[in-house]
């Protein structure tokens, strides 16, 4: 079936997953403040992230409509979660018959709402395509790679997204109409470094995290954990901890951990006894609740480097020139690794050591070239969709 574009196009965005509610905070404004007489938004939230400190408190601080619906489908298995997304976004596209399901990222959320959309013809524009770890034992690549090839409009990032996309058969030179058979590819920037650019100065006026923290004016680590293939290997998140405790002790300087619900859950379990032990009463290594966006920037606009298995990290890091420890065997985002800004350490203890010293001797003087866009992607993004 096709649904009839109105005069005013209509589109369903997904969310599900916390970076996905701060990337369609980039859109939703947007639309808010150019585009509120041609594109109207209906947000559809899944609710794989079921957390209030990882969902509901993003969605009220960055200002993005309240979700029409919320699928409430929680925590499960890749297939029940997957499956019971696409059941309820399947009835809801019925319900509004959008003119485009719009889809970020690369979690379960982003497949399901491909395969939704893709079965009863409504067109797709996914937003962060073209991005490749060449892993496909990781559950994203296969989400991104299959929501790629059913879309019909593919917005990446960088160059490097978009060259991938031209190496899978994308041909660049298509024209309108574009269709899933003949669908648009475009190099826009990267609406995470329109939100980084907008909320920074809010940020710093509203955040207290440094002073609760009793981190103002000092040096500190930032880190995040919260990959399964991190988590779930006790090998791996043993290592990756003994690491920082390592550098921080040796070092003197702290190490913050906004602890992600699944790292909080798995620790005591996956950490021997005597780990644990030490990082529970360690005075450098910091475990903190889950932050706000607006507090995260201020931790890595203030850090002095990050340590982080998050894809989106990495980029934040980056955004605000701050060079970061990848804790994972490779990264989509291969720009900031070639820019000599990034250093994939894996989960390897000693490599993550090399790699902190790497940056603590010379990480001031690194170069951070502009490969994210002009800070406008979102504006780019809603005048494709209108055609």
């Amino acid at each position: 079936m096709w649904f009839k574009k109105t005069e005013i196009l209509k589109i369903v965005t997904i969310i599900g997953a916390r970076p996905q509610i701060i990337k369609a905070a980039a859109l939703s404004r947007a639309i808010s403040n150019s585009f509120s007489n041609s594109i109207e938004e209906i947000i559809v939230h899944t609710g794989q992230h079921y957390d209030q400190n990882m969902s509901q408190v993003f969605i009220d601080e960055l200002g993005i409509p309240e979700p029409k619906y919320n699928l409430s489908i929680g925590s499960s298995s890749h297939g029940v979660q997957t499956a019971k997304m696409i059941e309820g976004i399947e009835r809801i596209l019925l319900i509004e018959k959008p003119d485009y399901l719009v889809v970020y990222g690369d979690t379960n959320s982003t497949l399901a709402g491909a395969i939704a959309a893709a079965k009863i013809h409504i067109p797709i524009a996914h937003i962060e395509a073209g991005l490749r770890s060449f892993n496909k034992s990781m559950p994203e690549e296969i989400n991104r790679i299959m929501c790629d090839h059913a879309s019909t409009l593919l917005f990446s990032p960088t160059q490097t997204g978009y060259k991938n996309l031209i190496n899978e058969g994308f041909n660049p030179e298509n024209t309108t109409p574009f269709t899933p058979d003949n669908p648009g590819i475009f190099h826009c920037g990267d609406v995470m470094f329109d939100n980084s650019l907008f909320f920074k100065t809010i940020a710093d006026e509203k955040s207290t995290v440094l002073e609760g923290n009793n981190l103002k004016g000092k040096d500190f680590i930032l880190t995040t954990i919260h990959r399964d293939s991190n988590t779930d290997v006790p090998e791996r998140l043993s290592s990756i901890f003994s690491a920082l405790l390592t550098i921080s002790e040796r070092e003197s300087i702290e190490v913050i951990l906004p602890l992600h619900p699944r790292t909080a859950k798995l620790m005591e379990s996956n950490l021997n006894g005597d780990l644990y032990n030490k990082v529970k009463d360690s005075q450098f290594l910091k475990l903190i609740p889950p932050v706000s966006f607006l507090d995260m920037i201020v931790l890595e606009s203030n850090c002095k480097l990050v340590m982080t298995d998050s894809g989106g990290v990495q980029k934040e890091a980056y955004f605000f020139k701050k060079p970061a420890v990848i804790l994972r065997s490779e990264t989509e985002w291969k720009e900031i690794v070639e820019a000599g800004c990034g250093i994939i350490a894996n989960a390897d203890e000693e490599r993550i050591i090399e790699a902190f010293e790497t940056f603590n001797d010379g990480g001031r003087n690194l170069e951070f070239p502009e490969i994210f866009g002009d800070g406008k992607a979102a504006e780019f993004i809603c005048k494709t969709l209108l055609g």
